[in-house]
């Protein structure tokens, strides 16, 4: 009898986090792991601060664009349509769409690399890139194919654990020591270290994907179908916030973690990184070989816990712009989906460089993220809209500090472009 209600509590202390649960696993793919194993194989902890800032930021808009919908009960694209253009509802259609298929081929050619070095561990020359890309491919529509909000969300509710659990474990295996995280945490002025020799992209680059992968637009856009789906009013405002809480601190930690890993091992040893896959290789020596599968298994976690939610977006999208009931089991979004799918196996067909592909992918999120933080500035902001609940001058301010940080980590981001192609 204990137990039945111990696990009845459990399952119910889970489902108030499942929202903010999806969208940590939304948010820390491949592209969030291979950007900051790059940064702290690159430059150490030196740029742990563009983390700290991106999560603060991320928090503050997971929350505004969750109170809104709390008050309005209009997701964000709805409100978009009907309160300022739908242009704009079409503009963040066409622009996370083209952002979605870029990351599906990142992500899978990432997991499928790491898995094809993983596998030479137990079998002589490996399995295949593109079989380990159609397995991952077919997982996660097999979660998709069911339909269920509450399916995909418990789906990655096991998955993020494992994820989490693989990356702060492998932090303490392979942990800088501590007055290098303090320096790059809270340094005197923020740092922007040189480009490292040999390594795809300087640090400009860098620091505008290790934003775009952090404060993401279709983030902040999904956050209110999620809350919209759990059914929360204003009244949940405080769980709503918790939530927010919550996923902002997972986000960091678990990037922090990624970052003091390949810091404490790859930055110490003055290797730097240009593909995910090297850490399988590079690792083995310095850290043994269960470090290269925490490593391993956090990654793929990592990879098919973005790639759920990177199949649900565009549908979920179109379904919001037109106010239609978001049945993900009609025939029309499973083909969607599955062309999107089979996107995860263009990098290993065609040989290309999915590191390379995740970071300019990253990078080009920041150019949609003034957009994003004007549209919720103006909303919030409308009394006939929000009544009691419009932002305050505080949420006001932090709007206007991410809105000069998204200008300038893009600013960052098109230099480094520069720099990278004319190198």
């Amino acid at each position: 009898m204990g137990n039945s209600i111990n696990k009845t509590g459990l399952r119910a202390t889970l489902a108030l986090f499942l929202p903010g649960i999806f969208l940590i696993g939304f948010n820390i793919g491949t592209g969030s792991v291979t950007t900051m194993a790059k940064a702290g194989a690159n430059h150490g902890m030196e740029l742990l601060w563009t983390v700290l800032i991106s999560c603060a930021a991320t928090f503050l808009m997971i929350n505004l664009y969750g109170r809104y919908t709390l008050v309005t009960g209009e997701t964000a694209l709805q409100a978009f349509r009907k309160h300022i253009h739908p242009a704009v509802g079409y503009f963040f259609i066409c622009a996370l769409g083209i952002g979605v298929c870029g990351s599906v081929m990142g992500v899978m050619g990432i997991v499928a690399e790491i898995s094809y070095e993983w596998s030479k561990v137990f079998i002589t020359g490996g399995i295949a890139s593109i079989y380990w890309a159609g397995l991952f491919c077919a997982l996660a529509y097999f979660v998709f194919w069911r339909g269920k909000t509450e399916a995909f969300e418990r789906a990655l509710a096991v998955i993020v654990a494992i994820m989490a659990f693989s990356f702060v474990l492998n932090f303490f295996i392979l942990t800088p020591p501590a007055e290098e995280i303090a320096r790059g945490l809270v340094p005197a002025v923020p740092a922007m270290p040189a480009s490292s020799t040999g390594s795809e992209g300087g640090p400009l680059l860098l620091i505008a994907s290790m934003v775009g992968t952090t404060i993401f637009s279709g983030l902040f856009i999904m956050r209110t179908t999620l809350v919209k789906e759990a059914g929360w009013s204003i009244a949940d405002a405080k769980q709503q916030r918790r939530d927010a809480a919550f996923a902002a601190i997972m986000m960091f930690v678990i990037s922090a973690a990624i970052m003091a890993a390949a810091a404490g091992s790859l930055h110490a040893e003055g290797i730097t990184l240009d593909r995910a896959a090297q850490m399988i290789g590079l690792l083995e020596p310095l850290a043994g070989p269960l470090a290269v599968a925490i490593f391993a298994i956090g990654i793929i976690a990592a990879g098919v816990s973005s790639q759920i939610p990177n199949l649900l977006m565009i549908p979920w999208l179109v379904c919001d712009f037109n106010g239609s009931r978001r049945d993900m089991t009609l025939a029309k979004y499973r083909i969607l989906t599955l062309a999107i799918s089979l996107l995860g196996l263009v990098v290993p067909l065609f040989d290309a460089r999915p590191l390379l592909v995740m970071i300019v992918s990253q990078a080009f999120n920041v150019v949609l993220l003034p957009v994003t933080i004007a549209c919720i500035a103006y909303l919030g902001n409308r009394r006939d809209l929000m009544g009691e609940h419009r932002n305050g001058p505080l949420a006001n301010i932090g709007l206007l500090a991410i809105f000069l940080f998204s200008l300038a980590t893009g600013y960052f981001g098109f230099e480094g472009l520069i720099q990278m192609l004319s190198a």
